[in-house]
């Protein structure tokens, strides 16, 4: 059975677009436009990787990991996001995602970070 990825974006193309690479790879994929409603999908279908947006408008990609972490076992997180200073990559980190990617990225960065996080 393919590895769930959960996929939680606010952005339209980005979910579209992240959703068709990783299922051309074979993986699952699940697909949430908030915070909010990432948290329901993660409690619901327990994915096997969360790759996840900082900035959304009903709770932030930090709120999201912390609620995850706090809920159950949470599965590895990317953070995928347009945030790029060094401080909001050493904040995701310390927040306990797996790895921080900064948008755009290359779909085989992409693919090469989701293999290692799933491994």
């Amino acid at each position: 059975m393919p590895e769930k990825i959960l996929v939680v974006d606010d952005e339209p193309d980005t979910v579209s677009l992240l959703s068709l690479t990783l299922g051309r790879a074979g993986y699952t994929v699940l697909k949430a436009t908030s915070g909010r409603a990432g948290l329901d999908m993660a409690a619901r279908e327990r994915p096997d990787l969360i790759i996840l947006d900082v900035m959304m408008p009903d709770l932030s990609g930090m709120d999201v990991l912390k609620a995850l972490k706090q809920t159950y076992a949470a599965p590895p997180v990317i953070f995928f996001t347009a945030k790029s200073r060094v401080e909001d990559m050493v904040a995701g980190m310390e927040a306990g995602a797996y790895r921080y990617l900064v948008k755009p990225t290359s779909r085989e960065k992409l693919l090469e970070t989701v293999r290692a996080a799933l491994a």
